[in-house]
């Protein structure tokens, strides 16, 4: 949600800013800016509604020299889209200049004594009122930029990530974060700033991940400076990127989506990678084997996620219950951090995001850690804010996600869940080892049978076809693999904008049967398990009232596929494990359905990556 962009040294900063903004689109967006100063200390500040590309057009034959420069893409939280409200906003003197994600909760009544004091404002924006207090505060006080920013935050309310320039110092950068990401890229002479790696993987390994209530000051030919808002000075924990270029490139897909579908099979085996020894019967959790007195011992499990990853924790419900034999909770956690939830000290609480920045699952993370639960992650980004929060827990090692809606993610998510159930069922004893060792050699297969399903996609393509046309949709799935008709449902209705809705298959008689008619598409996971036989039956139900079945079923099922309009043969796998296999040509259909319908596949309207605001 919303991207940032940053670059201080001796290249030309146009350039960088431009290529940063195109690898940060994927985050969601509606309008865009850049601004630099230039060698006669001009401050020069190009902006638009709308993509990237429509921005630089605007800015064709404009003065965009200068080796310093701050840009934005701003997804409109205060304020409409328009080109007034995109950032960069100017101070009221416009000698400063300010770049903005977060939400200033307080910015109505500071504006309103900034009013009083003569300033005007431009736009609908909080952040506009913010580089105006900044001003204020250095004029008043007549402090360095970097302490105007320092006193400025001090007397804000909310989340925020900033990068400000100051024309009459345009050796500087100053930078600061709370509550929305924010990394800086150190070059061998200059530095780069940006909402994640991917602006920056191109120039420089070397990062520094800058935590809550930092301010940093970024110089030419000095060393970065960070302090905290209490003015303590913070020495840089330099990291290693360990992402690579060729990893947020399409690689000759068409969509990032598509590539990041296929990269399933190697996720889910990274993912795996060092913790599963399949032919030893072993699974070893680095990042919770400091806590394994904790699984041991512990009375329940909380899950706190959004999204898809929310879906990732109703599977990990099943398994934990089912192999560790642990009462387990899921929990939106935009609805946790707002109630006042019950936690025990002897609670495990585990919090599931891709980027490890969500704003809600990280305030979630703080209100448990606040109670004295334990508290794990499971995050995608090495170094993301959940990561450094938590007491432990474990990467998923997918690689960069780009799409907005999440595939590679969940599946990488329900692998390490997979692996951390099976582990603390081994640790309580609650699994016996011929039925530990059988999970552990399934899992192994699971990548290779991945790979197959993937080899159906011309078949996949032609069942989108028969069901673009579709205004609604309903997923139906039993036992372990109902989560998986949500995520079904989550993908069609994010990118192709068609309504869909996932229920338990058992549900359907108390609500959603009444929608069933020939037009009504029901998606249903029926592959063989324990509830084999009871979603036959409701598979029977919509065909008695003559509804359009789609059906995910194990490679070689008969009975459903005599009643189905169409069928997807998937690899046997224990019920347990099938929701890593199931969701794959769900993914598919719903990819084939958007391209066909002419969306936007990789940035859906309305949506972001990562919500890192509330």
């Amino acid at each position: 949600m919303c991207g940032i962009v940053a670059y201080i040294g001796r290249k030309e900063a146009y350039p960088i800013l431009i290529k940063g903004l195109q690898r940060l689109e994927y985050r969601g967006y509606d309008s865009a800016g850049v601004a630099m100063i230039n060698s006669g200390g001009n401050l020069n500040v190009f902006k638009r509604k709308g993509k990237v590309s429509d921005l630089v057009e605007f800015a064709k034959g404009k003065d965009l020299s200068g080796t310093v420069g701050i840009g934005h893409t701003r997804w409109a939280t205060h304020g409409e889209p328009n080109d007034v409200n995109s950032h960069p906003h100017y101070s009221q003197s416009k000698n400063l200049v300010m770049i903005h994600n977060g939400i200033i909760e307080n910015y109505a009544s500071i504006k309103e004594g900034l009013k009083k004091r003569g300033n005007t404002f431009l736009s609908q924006t909080d952040t506009e009122v913010l580089i105006h207090l900044i001003e204020h505060i250095q004029q008043h006080e007549g402090t360095k930029l970097g302490q105007a920013v320092q006193a400025a935050l001090n007397q804000v309310i909310g989340a925020y990530a900033i990068v400000v320039l100051d024309k009459n110092d345009p050796d500087t950068i100053v930078a600061a974060k709370k509550g929305s990401p924010m990394v800086i890229g150190i070059g061998d002479d200059d530095f780069y700033i940006a909402s994640d790696a991917s602006p920056i993987v191109e120039y420089t390994k070397n990062v520094v991940y800058l935590d809550d209530e930092q301010v940093a000051v970024l110089r030419k030919g000095h060393e970065l400076m960070i302090r905290n808002l209490k003015d303590k000075e913070i020495t840089p924990y330099v990291q290693k990127l360990t992402i690579e270029l060729e990893s947020i490139e399409k690689g000759g897909y068409d969509h990032f989506m598509l590539k990041e579908i296929y990269e399933q099979p190697r996720s889910v085996r990274d993912s795996m990678r060092g913790r599963l020894k399949a032919n030893e019967g072993e699974i070893r959790m680095g990042g919770i084997i400091d806590h394994e007195k904790k699984f041991e011992k512990a009375k329940r499990i909380i899950f706190v996620a959004c999204g898809t990853s929310w879906h990732a924790c109703l599977v990990g419900e099943y398994l934990f219950e089912e192999f560790a034999r642990v009462p387990v909770e899921v929990e939106y956690a935009s609805e946790f951090r707002y109630r006042n939830p019950v936690i025990y000290q002897d609670d495990i609480v585990i919090a599931i995001s891709q980027s490890g920045e969500t704003a809600d699952t990280l305030a979630a993370v703080e209100l448990a850690k606040s109670k004295g639960a334990t508290v794990l992650g499971v995050c995608n980004v090495v170094g993301s804010s959940i990561a450094r929060a938590t007491h432990g827990g474990s990467y998923t090692h997918a690689g960069p996600e780009i799409g907005v809606a999440s595939t590679k993610a969940f599946t990488a998510q329900v692998t390490v869940l997979t692996l951390m159930a099976l582990h603390m069922a081994k640790v309580r004893g609650t699994i016996s080892e011929s039925r530990y060792r059988q999970l552990c050699y399934e899992m192994d297969a699971i990548p290779s049978k991945i790979e197959q399903v993937l080899q159906l996609n011309d078949q996949v393509r032609q069942i989108a076809f028969a069901n673009k046309d579709s205004s609604n949709a309903l997923y139906l799935g039993r036992g372990v693999s109902f989560p998986v008709a949500l995520e079904g449902a989550l993908k069609l209705k994010e990118i192709s904008y068609i309504h869909a809705e996932g229920y338990p298959a058992a549900e359907m008689k108390h609500g959603p049967i009444a929608l069933i008619d020939e037009e009504m598409p029901v998606y249903v996971i029926a592959t063989k398990g324990a509830n084999y036989e009871k979603v036959v039956s409701n598979i029977q139900e919509v065909k008695a009232r003559k509804g359009k079945i789609i059906a995910v079923v194990t490679s070689g099922d008969k009975e459903v596929k005599a009643v189905a309009d169409f069928t997807v043969e998937i690899p046997e796998t224990d019920e347990f494990l099938v929701p890593l296999i199931a969701v794959i040509p769900l993914q598919l259909l719903s990819y084939h359905i958007a391209v066909m319908r002419g969306c936007n596949v990789d940035q859906p309207r309305n949506l972001a990556k990562s919500v890192t605001v509330e």
